[in-house]
């Protein structure tokens, strides 16, 4: 009898255990099915990938020009964009010497659909400085200075999906949509393709 209550309640405790097990599996695929589903790439990626773009030489008005470094990168998770600090060389005809100096840049993120990669855009400037240059000069060149930045950074490549990361989702009908900038990196959610 002893043994016959034991096995009954050892018997209810695994069916209980086992029913449990099965809501909390069942609990949390609900609310994948409801999660926007998702792909993440670092801020080292990210970096890694754009160092390989640079140095850069652009130049201005057959002036000046501009050798530009890796720019560094910080996410700006507040404003959904990305700040870029760079340092840059400027020699040419209309200076006597080289000048170092930097400049800083902010820009959104769109998907190529084309080549599966991620490219800046939407590019604001900071103010360009340039050591030891008189100040009407930094203003001559801080007057180029967008188109600077359009030369400098516009449709850059960040960052380049491969067919594996994406084959779930195109399995699924889903395609790249809204890029979200976080404090470790980007977030870009899949979405229903048209259709």
């Amino acid at each position: 009898m002893h043994a016959h209550r034991f096995r009954r309640r050892d018997w209810i405790q695994r069916t209980l255990g086992y029913g449990l097990i099965a809501s909390g599996a069942l609990a949390l695929m609900a609310g994948t099915a409801h999660a926007q589903p998702s792909y993440t790439v670092s801020a080292e990626q990210l970096q890694d990938m754009v160092a390989h773009k640079f140095p850069r030489s652009v130049p201005l008005a057959g002036m000046v020009d501009l050798t530009l470094q890796a720019p560094r990168l910080r996410m700006l998770p507040s404003v959904n964009r990305l700040g870029a600090t760079m340092e840059v060389e400027a020699a040419g005809p209309a200076l006597r010497r080289s000048h170092p100096g930097s400049f800083d840049v902010e820009f959104a993120l769109r998907y190529e659909a084309s080549d599966r990669t991620l490219r800046a855009h939407q590019i604001r400037l900071g103010r360009l400085e340039l050591a030891g240059l008189k100040p009407a000069a930094n203003e001559l060149l801080n007057a180029y200075a967008p188109a600077l930045a359009e030369q400098s950074l516009r449709e850059v490549v960040l960052h380049q999906l491969r067919p594996q990361d994406t084959a779930v989702f195109d399995g699924l009908g889903l395609e790249p949509g809204p890029i979200t900038v976080t404090d470790k990196g980007l977030q870009v959610a899949f979405v229903r393709k048209p259709g």
